[in-house]
């Protein structure tokens, strides 16, 4: 019987909610990213453009924590996206309260 070393052949898939989980968390860290690099531009102006991007990537992380942790309860899956979107948005998570607190505190 011929057998090919180093090919593991199985059917499992990665979880979608974990996909879209990662997904999210990169759309709310780039979009903080974007919203403090525009008020960098403008001179560190407050702007409610900035506080609506901001409040817009609150969304994003916090739906794509929830579908983070919601797609670990699949069973026979990959976690690769599942662990990733997690700490992805726990990342912009940690951004956002970076921000707040050095809008608050720093003169």
């Amino acid at each position: 019987m011929l057998r090919s070393k180093g090919f593991i052949f199985t059917n499992k898939e990665h979880t979608q909610k974990g996909i879209m989980s990662t997904i999210l968390g990169i759309l709310a860290s780039v979009t903080l990213g974007v919203a403090v690099y525009q008020s960098y531009l403008n001179s560190g102006m407050p702007s409610d453009k900035y506080g609506a991007a901001a409040l817009l990537a609150l969304i994003f992380m916090l739906a794509g924590l929830v579908l983070g942790i919601w797609s670990t309860t699949e069973k026979e899956k990959f976690r690769l996206f599942t662990v990733l979107g997690i700490f992805v948005n726990i990342l912009a998570f940690c951004m956002l309260s970076l921000i707040l607190f050095a809008g608050a505190y720093v003169d």
